[in-house]
């Protein structure tokens, strides 16, 4: 079963919280996130992964009227923006919860675990039913 693994975080704080990671902290943080997406490659469990860029790489997007695209910066809404994901094939749910608490111990700023809340998605196979 695939599951997407999304980190979300806070968009208003995105600057401040990006800014309060020391040199140190970055390579931890990367090094830990490589170390997790190393381990569910080499366990042929990882589909695809990604970090994404901050609010000020955002683009929110609505149809108008006569379909064409109404384009305005930044996320539609500023509480949570999506930071990084994982689409995961696991063999069960329990497997992509244990991926999930790992990608939430991220050491943040001072090498303490983040523990940032991660949502877990299933994919289903297939259309959706009815």
């Amino acid at each position: 079963m695939q599951y997407m693994i999304q980190l979300n975080v806070p968009a208003t704080q995105w600057e401040s919280m990006m800014s309060s990671y020391s040199e140190d902290d970055m390579k931890a943080m990367f090094a830990h996130m490589g170390a997790l997406n190393d381990d569910l490659s080499s366990a042929g469990e990882l589909v695809e992964a990604r970090g994404l860029g901050g609010p000020a790489l955002t683009k929110t997007v609505r149809a108008g009227d006569d379909g064409r695209p109404l384009v305005s910066d930044g996320p539609d809404k500023q509480d949570r923006i999506l930071a990084g994901y994982w689409v995961v094939d696991v063999k069960s749910e329990d497997r992509a919860l244990q991926i999930a608490a790992r990608a939430s111990a991220c050491p943040g700023p001072g090498g303490m675990p983040t523990n940032e809340p991660v949502e877990v998605h299933a994919v289903p196979d297939g259309p959706p039913e009815a």
